[in-house]
C-alpha cells in the first residue's frame, strides 16, 4: 500500500501543531518532528530546549554535517517506518524538502495565519521558556532568525495551502479536503 506522507510548513504558530494533532487522531498518522532530533540532542547535552538553543543546535548541526543531515536522518528514519500516513512538522529549509520529495507519498502543505493570531497564539501556549512574556518585537526578531527565515521559500514550494484564520472545524474540514484529494491520486481508500 502507498504510504502518505505529509509534511507541514509555515511561520511560528500558524497552526502546523493542531493539524499535525488532527492528522494523528483522526488518520493515525505518526509525528516526525525536524526539531524532535534538536530536542533529543539537547535533553542528552542537559541544556535548555529554548527556541534560541534549538536555532542555534540546528545552524551548527547543517553547518558542520551538510544543510540536509536532519532532512537525511528524517527520510531514512521514515523509510524504515512501516506506518502508511506520516506527518511532518516543521520543514523550514529547502534541504528539507529537497530530500523529502523523493519519497513517493510525500506533499508539502503551507499553513497560513497572520501575525498578530500567531503572535498571540505564541504568548497563550507557552510553548519554549519565556513564550509568556513575549513582545510582539521579540516575536518579529524571531521569525528573523537563521532557522526561520527561509520558511516562505520552503512555503512557496508547497502543493497545497492552508489559511488557518477560522474555526477548528472549517481547519479540519480544510485538511480533510486535502487528504482526500491525496488519497484519491493515490488510490487509497
Amino acid at each position: 500500500m502507498a504510504k502518505i506522507i505529509i509534511g507541514l510548513t509555515g511561520r511560528i504558530a500558524c497552526g502546523k501543531g493542531v493539524i499535525k494533532k488532527y492528522l494523528i487522531e483522526n488518520y493515525h498518522a505518526k509525528d516526525y518532528r525536524f526539531s524532535t532530533i534538536l530536542r533529543d540532542i539537547l535533553d542528552r547535552l542537559h541544556v535548555e530546549k529554548s527556541r534560541e538553543n534549538l536555532q542555534d543546535l540546528s545552524t551548527i548541526v547543517r553547518h558542520h554535517f551538510g544543510e540536509n543531515v536532519l532532512a537525511n536522518a528524517m527520510a531514512l528514519d521514515i523509510q524504515d517506518d512501516s506506518t502508511e500516513f506520516i506527518v511532518i512538522d516543521g520543514i523550514r529549509r529547502m534541504a528539507d524538502i529537497e530530500n523529502l520529495r523523493e519519497m513517493n507519498g510525500f506533499k508539502l502543505i503551507r499553513v497560513v495565519a497572520d501575525e498578530k493570531t500567531r503572535f498571540d497564539r505564541v504568548v497563550k501556549r507557552n510553548e519554549n521558556p519565556g513564550d509568556d512574556q513575549k513582545t510582539m518585537a521579540e516575536f518579529l526578531a524571531e521569525e528573523q532568525a537563521e532557522a526561520e527565515a527561509t520558511i516562505p521559500e520552503v512555503m512557496s514550494h508547497a502543493d497545497f495551502e492552508i489559511i488557518n484564520d477560522s474555526t477548528l472545524d472549517d481547519l479540519a474540514e480544510r485538511v480533510d479536503d486535502i487528504i482526500n484529494l491525496i488519497k484519491n491520486q493515490y488510490n487509497i481508500n
